[in-house]
């Protein structure tokens, strides 16, 4: 007589939407596979062309070397700029070089690094609301020049600045920002700089602020929550605090494999999302592994609708 299979505890999860590739992760993506298909690998990328090591993985598979700098660039090798964007100086090397370079930096990305340039062009200096460090961040201060634009990382940080002509200051923010916490640094910077000038628009990309307002959704829901995405991308660290100042315990993974299932012991909503850098596989691998030990029930609760589309670099649209 055989005994009956152990009985799996339940898990109802609820999965987060929008969440995963963002339009601008998408084209990057599809530069590096259009470049590979145009020159034949290897085609060199500078940095991860996104912050995930699936699709890292992936594409240097397809024929795609990753390198810090150009330098590690062979002369007559094609190079891909990461969709972080980079400062002027690269690509302006890549043609002293004769290289043959696409630039995947992100449109939203683009669209701050030429709001920069206008605003030094009117004599305003920056005030850039952003994480010391980033790609995006070195990529927007290498578009202007040095001592016109001044960085950000806190409220205290606005509090502290002294501003050399309070009438000539302007802001711009890096796109994938937590939007309360860079509301709230905004805020502090319109109190102390009443004349201080701001985007149009808002800076924080829309994937950035509908991955955010999905977790935001769900939380209210969920014992708890797991997040794919990669240590260094920003926009999947700000999902996790977005979730834990929810009150809700909050873990961020890179693969279903990092999964401790002790973790999840008193758990029996759990919400998942994904970085905008984190493609859906990597969400049905999570889900695979998670009915092993549960009895799973999925749900998926959609707080926006995304259809954003950016077109391809010339050089590529007909590759």
């Amino acid at each position: 007589m055989t005994s009956a299979a152990p009985h799996k505890p339940s898990l109802h999860l609820l999965i987060a939407a929008p969440r995963g590739f963002c339009a601008g992760v998408d084209r990057a993506i599809r530069i590096v596979e259009l470049a590979i298909e145009k020159w034949g690998a290897p085609v060199y990328v500078r940095h991860e062309i996104v912050h995930n090591r699936y699709v890292v993985d992936s594409l240097k598979a397809k024929g795609a070397i990753f390198v810090e700098e150009l330098d590690e660039v062979p002369d007559d090798a094609p190079v891909v700029f990461s969709a972080h964007g980079v400062p002027k100086a690269v690509p302006e090397k890549a043609s002293e070089r004769g290289l043959e370079y696409v630039d995947a930096t992100c449109p939203l990305v683009s669209k701050v690094h030429r709001q920069a340039e206008r605003l030094v062009e009117n004599g305003q200096h920056i005030l850039f609301i952003g994480h010391r460090g980033h790609p995006e961040v070195i990529g927007t201060f290498g578009q202007v020049s040095p001592g016109s634009i001044s960085l950000i990382e806190t409220v205290e940080d606005a509090l502290a600045y002294v501003a050399a002509d309070p009438n000539a200051l302007a802001f711009l923010t890096q796109t994938t920002l937590s939007v309360d916490d860079t509301a709230e640094i905004i805020a502090a910077l319109k109190r102390r700089f009443p004349a201080i000038h701001g985007p149009r628009g808002e800076d924080i990309c829309y994937a950035t602020s509908n991955r955010q307002a999905a977790v935001k959704a769900i939380t209210k829901r969920c014992d708890a929550m797991l997040v794919i995405g990669a240590p260094n991308s920003s926009n999947s660290l700000r999902l996790v605090e977005v979730a834990e100042r929810a009150g809700v315990p909050s873990k961020l993974i890179q693969r279903a494999s990092e999964i401790d299932f002790a973790w999840l012991e008193n758990v029996r909503t759990l919400g998942i999302t994904a970085g905008a850098s984190a493609p859906e596989i990597l969400v049905r691998e999570l889900v695979d592994l998670l009915a092993t030990g549960f009895a799973v029930t999925e749900e998926q609760v959609e707080t926006a609708s995304e259809n954003m589309q950016f077109k391809l670099p010339r050089s590529l649209a007909a590759a």
